[in-house]
């Protein structure tokens, strides 16, 4: 229906869409952001940007959220 409409072409299976690596499995599909993460820390280094390894000060107590959750479509 949409190639009546458009000009388009087969591409068959697609491995990367929008920057998002996919993986397909017998178990599933996964996706990947990982080469976008490594593409941007380069772009960064060129900018005298140092990575940092250490996201938190480790120190620092993180204490367990207590909290009650929220249903997800009333978050969305």
């Amino acid at each position: 229906m949409l190639s009546n409409n458009f000009d388009m072409k087969d591409l068959r299976v697609a491995d990367v869409i929008l920057e998002i690596k996919i993986k397909r499995t017998p178990d599933g599909i996964s996706l990947f952001q990982s080469h976008y993460v490594d593409k941007m820390i380069e772009r960064f280094k060129e900018h005298g940007i140092k990575e940092n390894t250490n996201p938190f000060l480790p120190h620092i107590h993180l204490p367990k959220n207590t909290e009650t959750g929220t249903r997800q479509l009333e978050y969305s």
